[in-house]
């Protein structure tokens, strides 16, 4: 059977968590790291947002574990349960390289484990993580990835991706569309450096979303989120990596963002795309409509009954054995 352990670190005087999954044997194991995407999602890609505990980055870790590859998930400092007393120490440093800061940290701890073969860790983010592990397999570290698994990465700028989300959301309400107007001009006074001066008759989801970008606490990430292109750092990618973007996905579309991405990746030997028909954002298997997912709190994504999509975790597994001549068994 395979063990599950609880591991904790210091990161410039806070605390970190994860815990880290061994599969059966004596290894040495190709291992994976697992980013959880933004906000408060924790190591398992729960949040306390979102109804549901049955998150896809424990299910990976399981699954990966039955394919004797060894696992690291890991709570931000900013998720989890110490978010709360982090986030006062945060306030200001939230940015794009302390999230490297944190990847790097864990990836050391995940190298330095006896059951580990240091030099077949592959780096697995979903939606903004996916961000974290480019600026990685990007930049010169102790610790170099074999490989990397890029899980919903948005191929559009953010602010084009959160803005046509918005557009979904305000679809579902009477009047909706007479809202983007004023959505769009927030977010036109935003990439000028103004402030967003939210109108107050937006409905409250969306006010809380745009000033989200705003808040203290998530500066100066935001700023650098809505300018950052994936399209840019996967060219200057040299190791292995695939791309996944489910076709059940409602904020990341195969089409807007994987069509970018590719256009970026053209001529790249070494950047595989999947597109499976029936993945959604987290890759479990979903067959609802948009309409019956947009219904749903959270979409659903961590409810009890939900499970990994079967082709995307083949597909994912496929390519490890390729990638860090893994020998998998079914699962």
């Amino acid at each position: 059977m395979a063990s599950s352990l609880d591991v904790s670190w210091q990161l410039d005087g806070i605390p970190m968590e994860g815990t880290v999954v061994r599969p059966d044997g004596d290894g040495p194991f190709p291992a994976v790291v697992l980013v959880a995407g933004s906000g408060p999602t924790d190591r398992d890609w729960c949040s306390p947002l979102l109804p549901g505990s049955h998150g896809s980055g424990r299910l990976f870790a399981e699954a990966f574990a039955r394919a004797g590859i060894a696992s690291l998930r890991y709570d931000k400092r900013a998720s989890g349960p110490h978010a709360i007393e982090n986030i006062t120490k945060l306030i200001g440093k939230v940015s794009m390289q302390s999230h490297l800061d944190e990847l790097v940290a864990a990836v050391g701890l995940l190298a330095g484990l006896d059951f580990v073969d240091p030099a077949r860790i592959v780096g697995l983010g979903n939606s903004e993580g996916t961000l974290h592990v480019l600026h990685y397999a990007t930049s010169d570290q102790d610790v170099p990835f074999a490989g990397i698994v890029l899980a919903a990465p948005p191929g559009r700028p953010i602010q084009t991706v959160l803005l046509s989300q918005l557009a979904l959301q305000a679809a579902q309400v009477p009047g909706g569309a007479g809202l983007m107007p004023k959505i769009e001009e927030a977010a036109a006074r935003y990439t000028a450096g103004h402030p967003m001066n939210l109108d107050p008759s937006l409905p409250e989801n969306v006010r809380m979303v745009l000033a989200s970008f705003e808040a203290p606490a998530n500066l100066p990430l935001a700023r650098e989120l809505w300018v950052e292109s994936t399209g840019d750092s996967l060219t200057k990618v040299r190791i292995p990596a695939l791309v996944l973007i489910g076709g059940r996905d409602v904020q990341i579309d195969a089409r807007a963002d994987g069509g970018p991405l590719q256009e970026a990746a053209a001529g790249m030997a070494n950047v595989t795309f999947a597109f499976p028909p029936n993945a959604n954002h987290v890759f479990k298997e979903d067959t609802r409509t948009p309409d019956e997912v947009a219904a749903l709190p959270g979409n659903g994504y961590n409810a009890p009954e939900t499970h990994l999509d079967p082709e995307s975790l083949a597909t994912i597994l496929g390519w490890l054995e390729r990638t860090v001549n893994l020998r998998t068994s079914p699962v």
